[in-house]
């Protein structure tokens, strides 16, 4: 039995397809938008007591980050508690490229704290960590063509989360993984500048980068009325690019997954409805 949370969203419900056939639980939130084709259980991490009931009998857990939130880290801590309580023997967690306990992505954080967790806990695990999506860049620019940030010159090895789900497909459903920390990129790493030209060039207008300061990041996105902590996430993710730290290409998805990455071209030409809103 392999338990996947969040199989409801982007990486889960795409690894719960490329999973068809075996022996699945899914564990939502919403009974409703549980994808077809396994068990289905009701739970959120921070109810421990269901966690428990949703993970009973499962042998490996595909344990998806939280929606960041003030309080991930209770919530991610409450969840793997329960894995040790049921006695699941492995966990597969999807975490973040660069994570660590002082990293400068201030969610990378809680990443690393998670990890730890669920090292304390004995139980055989598998760490995930995935650059920054591909998918997303579109989410990046305003309605005026600019994507800004305190990036600086710094690159991003982007990864598909078609390719992010393969990997976790071929762990989950391979051996020899247990111990292992596996960072998954795309094939080339591109500043800004670079990403803002190939989103021009898919949607069919002009976007550009434009430079900020971390302080100049902050004051730009307050208006937006988000509180503190997920405004400096945020921010940070652009300093996390600044410091070089996610521009490391990696062999993960070729030699895992057993095909090559996409790059962000071809993230943009698979999925157009990633910018549908930014076309005029």
């Amino acid at each position: 039995m392999i338990a996947l949370t969040g199989a409801s969203g982007g990486i889960g419900g795409r690894v719960a397809n490329a999973l068809a056939g075996r022996e699945l639980r899914f564990i939502v939130r919403d009974a409703s938008r549980a994808p077809a084709g396994g068990e289905i259980a009701v739970a959120e991490y921070r109810d421990g007591e269901a966690m428990c009931a949703a993970l009973a009998g499962a042998e490996t857990v595909f344990l998806v980050s939280a929606a960041e939130s003030r309080d991930r880290v209770a919530e991610h801590i409450s969840a793997v508690d329960a894995c040790a309580a049921v006695g699941v023997r492995r966990i597969v967690y999807l975490s973040f490229m660069g994570a660590a306990p002082d990293a400068v992505f201030t969610f990378a954080r809680d990443h690393a704290a998670t990890e730890e967790r669920i090292r304390a806990t004995g139980i055989e695990h598998t760490f995930l960590r995935s650059c920054m999506y591909a998918d997303y860049v579109p989410v990046l620019a305003d309605p005026a063509g600019v994507i800004r940030g305190p990036a600086g010159r710094g690159r991003v090895a982007w990864v598909a989360r078609d390719d992010v789900a393969d990997v976790a497909a071929a762990v989950l459903a391979g051996s020899g993984h247990s111990g292992r920390t596996y960072d998954s990129t795309g094939p080339e790493a591109l500043t800004m500048e670079e990403s803002a030209a190939l989103l021009s060039e898919a949607v069919g207008r002009p976007f550009a980068y434009e430079e900020e300061t971390l302080e100049q990041a902050r004051e730009s996105r307050r208006p937006s009325g988000h509180p503190d902590w997920e405004i400096e996430g945020w921010v940070t993710s652009y300093a996390q690019i600044a410091e070089g730290v996610l521009a490391q290409v990696s062999d993960t998805v070729q030699r895992i997954a057993g095909h090559p990455p996409r790059s962000l071209r071809d993230v943009l030409r698979e999925h157009p409805e990633s910018y549908a809103h930014l076309r005029r």
